[in-house]
């Protein structure tokens, strides 16, 4: 799977409303037949910083979202509401879910 966290810097302005202002992009990337997750977090520690944690199935799922009208349609829309130009991690990782943290089992948890 395409594995992808970005992390967002949001205007201060914008911060409290920015799961509206990207909920139209997050529903149509969600609904899309390749995606897995696409999930938002907002920081602790700064609340202008959201993070995105993505996953595609493959590399086909991947450029499907990026060439999809709803991803153009967010490279118009989402940018003036950002602080700075996100970051991003992005890696192919060798499995299709999330592993179970074994180190922190809940017992009877299988």
């Amino acid at each position: 799977m395409i594995f992808i966290t970005a992390k967002f810097r949001v205007r201060p302005e914008d911060a409290d409303t920015w799961p509206r202002i990207a909920a139209d992009f997050t529903e149509a990337t969600r609904a899309e037949p390749g995606c897995l997750w696409f999930d938002w977090s907002r920081s602790l520690d700064d609340p202008t910083e959201y993070v995105l944690v993505e996953a595609f199935r493959d590399d086909a799922a991947g450029a499907a979202h990026v060439q999809s009208a709803h991803f153009r349609e967010a490279q118009r829309t989402l940018p003036p509401h950002l602080a700075e130009t996100p970051r991003i991690v992005n890696a192919t990782v060798p499995q299709q879910d999330w592993s179970r943290l074994g180190e922190m089992a809940v017992p009877g948890d299988e």
